[in-house]
């Protein structure tokens, strides 16, 4: 099996004293890992940074088979925030997640579009903002919509709008930009707790019962933003 694609580099380990292995979410072909030969080398190193646009070729003598990656690099994307550091954090969370919720050898063209758009999103003077509504994306395509409009309840407290979700145990509040796009009360903390909701659907409804935990490097990216 011989195939070349566009990818964006989600993890990478070593594999040996001179090798690497990769994983990559490509156009055509979904998530896929191969071994990069000579990746721990100074002129390959460069462009297997986590986040790289790169072009690869792969080769696999069967399905069942680990096979193996040559790559160029199509854009140096995330070195030009080496001196950011939130969105340096922000992407190494967003293609841990990339890595962990989706399937070996699926082709979705959506999610590889919606990684196109994280680059865009970081950009933005309001990112962080951009970025929680792309986690929610990312989620509604791989089938765990929130669908935080459907569920969301409305109480006015002291002339003040509030949303909330409610169940037998718990009353969760819902930071009203999440579901009032024209509400401009949008701080830091209103954002940290939009970022907590998502983390706590994560947790509950997708990791714990694949017997998965959230990501440090989630975690991570939210204590830089504190």
């Amino acid at each position: 099996m011989n195939w070349d694609d566009s990818a964006y580099l989600v993890s990478k380990n070593r594999y040996s004293e001179n090798s690497i292995i990769a994983e990559v979410f490509t156009e055509n072909h979904g998530k896929i890992s191969g071994i990069i030969f000579g990746g721990t080398s100074k002129k390959i190193k460069n462009y297997l940074q986590i986040g790289n646009k790169i072009y690869v070729n792969y080769n696999s003598k069967s399905v069942t088979r680990i096979g193996y990656f040559k790559i160029e690099i199509l854009k140096a994307l995330t070195p030009l925030y080496f001196d950011e550091n939130q969105k340096l954090s922000c992407i190494t969370s967003a293609m841990h997640l990339i890595k962990l919720l989706t399937a070996e050898a699926q082709s979705n063209k959506e999610i590889f579009k919606l990684i196109d758009k994280f680059f865009e999103i970081l950009t933005s003077d309001n990112w962080i903002q951009k970025y929680i509504f792309w986690e929610l994306e990312l989620l509604k395509l791989l089938g765990y919509d929130l669908e935080l409009k459907t569920m969301a309840e409305k109480e006015i407290v002291d002339s003040e709008v509030n949303y909330y979700v409610k169940s037998s145990t718990e009353k969760k509040s819902i930071p009203n930009f999440l579901i009032d796009e024209n509400n401009m009360d949008v701080n830091l903390k209103n954002l940290l707790k939009g970022l907590k909701l998502v983390s706590d659907y994560l947790e509950k409804s997708i990791l714990k019962p694949n017997n998965l935990n959230l990501p440090t490097s989630r975690t991570n990216f939210i204590n830089l933003l504190k």
